[in-house]
């Protein structure tokens, strides 16, 4: 099992390193440029996604709380609950990135046009909305999450080293699963459908600039660009989504979680916050043109030297 835990240790450490640097990133352009407001999303995204891999089962947080000497109890409700409120805002940001995207590209003609010169104002009311929500829906977690105790005894269903959810009724699981169940399904939901949108427009882009010969005037668009990053970074998530549920879901109604599979469900929840900074970085042009300045800059210092 050591092998594993290092798996996910660099797989985590990876995350947060990229997600870090997208941090500092878009913080600095938000500072110092004239900031659009895809960057406002965009940094919001990398800075929940470190804490959900520091909230991540045994990992980071958990060996944090241990050195500290925090009750056991405490140290459960608050990873969990933290966990589960970055994983509900990771799925509604990447959302909010799929919707914004698509109201922002759309034809002057079509039905979301209206809604591009209020954007701002909706999307302030999005993230106040958001927040809130998720802050209020993994409430649940304080209630039913403990400490290990003795699971043949009190029935209790071991998730990490140290923490596990309390027997709960029946029916009060199916209701949890049922409600977080309909609020993803309809966010995912609303990400293929702006998905799909987004590459019928790209599709009549392509070929209105054949037909024009100017195919490299849409190999420049920022657009086009971003566009392909979002869908790019929609499609990982509805894949990972659905592995996690898959497991997560059959595992609370079953009672019932075996350790390798608890260790693949970890290294498929972490997959989407490693993943995602990585597909930011290489698809944004200002960051490659400061990776390509830096590089260029110590090359001659070191030429000099």
């Amino acid at each position: 099992m050591s092998s594993s835990k290092n798996v996910l240790y660099f797989q985590a450490g990876i995350g947060v390193l990229a997600n870090i640097f997208l941090v500092l990133f878009y913080t600095f352009i938000i500072l110092v440029h004239k900031s659009k407001l895809m960057d406002l999303i965009s940094c919001q995204l990398p800075f929940i996604h470190i804490v959900l891999i520091l909230s991540g089962g045994d990992i980071w947080l958990t060996d944090m709380f241990e050195s500290l000497n925090i009750e056991n109890d405490f140290k459960c409700k608050a990873t969990f609950y933290i966990n589960r409120v970055m994983r509900g805002l990771s799925i509604c940001i990447t959302c909010l990135l799929s919707v914004f995207q698509a109201v922002t590209i759309s034809p002057s003609t079509s039905f979301l046009a209206k809604f591009k010169h209020k954007l701002k104002t909706y999307m302030i009311y999005a993230f106040f909305y958001m927040w809130f929500l998720n802050l209020s829906f993994s409430s649940n977690r304080i209630f039913y999450v403990g400490a290990f105790t003795n699971a043949s005894e009190t029935n209790q269903m071991k998730v990490t080293k140290y923490c596990s959810l309390l027997p709960m009724n029946y029916i009060i699981r199916v209701l949890i699963l049922t409600a977080t169940t309909s609020r993803d399904v309809f966010l995912v939901g609303v990400m293929l459908t702006t998905s799909a949108y987004m590459v019928i427009i790209l599709f009549r882009h392509h070929r209105q600039c054949k037909h024009l010969h100017s195919l490299s005037h849409l190999r420049a668009s920022p657009e086009k660009r971003a566009t392909q990053t979002i869908l790019m970074l929609v499609v990982v998530f509805v894949v990972m989504y659905w592995v996690d549920f898959i497991i997560s879901s059959t595992a609370v109604l079953l009672w019932k979680y075996h350790p390798v599979i608890l260790t693949v469900q970890k290294f498929v929840v972490n997959a989407y916050p490693t993943i995602t900074p990585l597909i930011q970085i290489s698809s944004d042009n200002r960051i490659i043109n400061m990776l390509k300045n830096l590089r260029s800059k110590c090359h001659k210092i070191f030429l000099k030297g």
